[in-house]
């Protein structure tokens, strides 16, 4: 019970802590030029500071350094602190000087890269159904590379509305913090430790975040809140199973999905993938008449779906999650293209229920007609 009054009041300090630094990067962003202005992409009109993600990052290295202590992992936290500070120096130089793609890439996998050779943090087994488990050797390391440079850029690709990522990234971090208490034999307790003090640094900073936001999270903030949940996510995949593998990417679901639809949709637009738009989530939800905020939690209430069911998965059987997966893949597809999200002439599912309900349709008027006529014979 002391423990947990004692770490209860460490969450609200750094929650406190955030809520006492957001006000101060406010006039720091505008006095070292990190700030958005309004442009034909942007949702804000007027010019915003945009290193919010300092104030997190600030406050949650201070609860893990007040947290820990003297008992740091020296093997794995520290590593995890410095491939952070990586990922926020290359989000904060995107903020003030708008780096390429290519150079934002480049700082996350020298972020990746610290966490997997000094951290060891990695995905080194594979455990596959009816197969078994594979060492993974050399196709380790990409493997690991790729987890976390696609959840960073998830992330990062959804902080488009006020409070978006903020709060898709609580739930994410939420789910995971109670998976690797209840369900991580190894480091579990520490783990979530960690997972629920970013969660309060993450609280001071929403108020001055969610709509009408006076500070936004920037590259600063996305880049590092994508980061960290990719790094978390990963303590439970270096000896990969099928559940292991399938709840992170479901907790993950509205990211993802938004990213994998972003890459279709530019694919069959014949546009660079790190092309900008105006079609993602977001934006589709905000052109069918949303209003910002009804938008905004409209995916945060698809995100605890996504988390409702990852959680799930850890108590249901085999073929309960078969048809879990099966059941939400079907319905993802369904409102994917009733919103539009990779374009409105695209839609192959409910093209095919239409041929189906049609072709079904015609056959019973078909049926009726020839029973009418040889009524009318008689």
């Amino acid at each position: 019970m002391g423990f947990t009054f004692q770490f209860i009041l460490k969450l609200i300090a750094t929650m406190l802590l955030s809520v006492i630094l957001t006000p101060l990067l406010k006039l720091l962003s505008f006095k070292i030029g990190a700030v958005d202005r309004p442009g034909e992409r942007r949702i804000n009109d007027k010019t915003m500071p945009t290193a919010g993600g300092l104030s997190i990052f600030i406050s949650f290295t201070a609860a893990v350094l007040w947290e820990f202590g003297d008992m740091l992992d020296a093997q794995r936290v520290w590593p995890m602190l410095l491939s952070a500070v990586i990922i926020v120096l290359t989000g904060l130089a995107d903020d003030i000087f708008e780096l390429t793609p290519g150079q934002k890439m480049l700082g996350i996998i020298v972020a990746s890269l610290v966490i997997y050779f000094v951290g060891d943090i990695a995905i080194d087994t594979m455990t596959i159904p009816f197969i078994g488990s594979l060492q993974l050797d050399w196709l380790s390391l990409p493997m690991t590379l790729l987890w976390i440079l696609a959840i960073t850029n998830a992330v990062n690709l959804i902080d488009g509305l006020d409070g978006l990522a903020c709060g898709v990234s609580v739930i994410a971090l939420v789910t995971i913090g109670l998976i690797s208490y209840f369900f991580l034999p190894i480091n579990g307790v520490p783990l979530a430790i960690m997972i629920f003090s970013l969660v309060a640094a993450i609280a001071g900073f929403f108020p001055y975040n969610f709509h009408p936001a006076t500070i936004f999270l920037g590259d600063t903030g996305a880049l590092f809140l994508g980061f960290m949940i990719s790094v978390f996510s990963l303590q439970g995949l270096k000896n990969a199973t099928f559940i292991s593998v399938l709840t992170p990417m479901f907790i993950l679901g509205v990211p993802i999905t938004d990213t994998i639809y972003a890459i279709l949709r530019r694919y069959f637009n014949k546009t660079p993938i790190s092309s900008a738009d105006k079609m993602h989530l977001h934006h589709r939800l905000l052109s069918l008449g949303f209003t910002h905020r009804g938008a905004v939690l409209t995916i945060y209430a698809l995100a605890m779906v996504f988390s409702l069911i990852a959680l799930l998965m850890n108590y249901a059987s085999a073929w309960a999650i078969t048809l879990l997966v099966i059941s939400t893949i079907f319905g993802l597809e369904l409102f994917i293209e009733l919103i539009g999200l990779v374009g409105e002439n695209r839609q192959p599912l409910m093209q095919t229920l239409k041929f189906v309900g049609n072709r079904r349709h015609r056959q019973e008027v078909l049926k009726k007609t020839k029973h009418k006529n040889k009524h009318e014979k008689k």
